[in-house]
């Protein structure tokens, strides 16, 4: 393949995914569908505000940028547990592994429990027979189900270039079984086939690299007789350590300072980005911030992490923290992983 070639190859991919997200730009919040996809796993990803398409690599990768599977050491691991709004918990598993040559691949799961939902239906609204009001309550609970299972593949194309794809089986179920009106059965459930794609450039200057990642592409989902498109995403970054062994300012072998920007256009929101830092002592002990700008209620997030050399594995304990603004509980992750090097 010759030095041109991934540089086309990463050009088609900036191209096709401006096509896929400008048909799509007029929708409005809440016009997706599977949104639990937007509840992003990886402790250290989220405490850096969500900047992490350049520097996202191994198992972690898997949820970010395929491209950084290419980065998979001989066994990767890595596990995100988070208590989300309402009692909502969400958990997610990666494994990456290297095939050398032939390039690195990877799976995951992502699932989430949504708990007991009490069943309500407009026919049981009104009195009951003691004069209490009834809001529609039927004696029967509902658990809605939601998972995503895929599988990544990626490959340096050459020393500073690494590009990647995955495809994933996506299942929502909003409700226990069928639903029946006027003589008609709906389906309360959907599931489609997504597609990730990334690249991630060294630039060569330093410690500078850029990342590209399209998620969630894929048609639209029909529940019921509703269609509703995924959340497709597109994102553009830049990352670099300004201080460290290759510091854009600074060289030092004890400490690093890592910055990150990205740029993302969701489907169905106005622009948003992204920023990140990272301060680590040693490779051992992080402390991390971020900023993520244009949201709802999201702003600040904190992190911090812990990592120690058992040889021949590295294991890192990673935690997070973003607010919700002034009437939501933040939310907690917490990421374990492990790589086999």
């Amino acid at each position: 393949m010759s030095m041109h070639s991934p540089f086309r190859l990463g050009a088609a991919l900036v191209l096709a995914a401006v096509l896929a997200t400008s048909p799509v730009q007029a929708q409005k919040v809440g016009t997706t569908s599977f949104q639990f996809l937007k509840v992003m796993p990886t402790a250290r990803a989220t405490g850096m505000g969500d900047a992490y398409v350049t520097l996202a690599e191994g198992a972690e990768a898997l949820f970010w940028n395929p491209a950084g599977v290419a980065a998979a050491g001989t066994h990767d691991l890595s596990a995100t547990h988070i208590p989300y709004l309402l009692d909502t918990r969400v958990s997610s598993i990666g494994y990456a592994t290297s095939l050398g040559g032939l390039g690195s691949v990877g799976v995951q799961i992502q699932a989430v429990d949504y708990g007991e939902i009490a069943e309500t239906r407009t026919e049981n609204l009104g009195f009951n027979s003691d004069g209490t009001y009834n809001p529609g309550l039927t004696g029967s609970t509902f658990g809605p189900t939601a998972f995503a299972v895929g599988v990544s593949y990626a490959r340096r194309l050459t020393d500073r270039f690494s590009t990647g794809i995955t495809g994933k089986y996506i299942y929502e179920s909003l409700y226990t079984g069928s639903v029946t009106r006027n003589g008609e059965t709906y389906d309360t459930s959907a599931g489609v086939a997504l597609f990730d794609i990334g690249i991630q450039y060294e630039t060569g200057f330093r410690s500078l690299a850029l990342g590209m990642s399209v998620q969630n592409f894929g048609p639209e989902v029909a529940y019921a007789e509703e269609g509703f498109s995924a959340p497709l995403s597109f994102r553009l970054g830049i990352a670099g350590d300004l201080v460290g062994p290759a510091g854009i300012v600074s060289q030092s072998s004890q400490n690093r300072i890592t910055a990150a920007y990205d740029l993302s256009q969701p489907n169905d929101y106005d622009q948003q980005m992204q920023f990140g830092l990272e301060y680590a002592f040693a490779e051992t002990l992080s402390l991390r911030t971020g900023y993520k700008l244009n949201y709802d209620v999201e702003a600040f997030t904190f992190g911090a992490g812990v990592k120690t050399d058992l040889d021949p594995v590295r294991l890192n304990v990673d935690y997070s923290y973003g607010g919700m603004g002034e009437y939501l509980d933040g939310i907690h992750r917490i990421t374990i992983g492990a790589r086999l090097r």
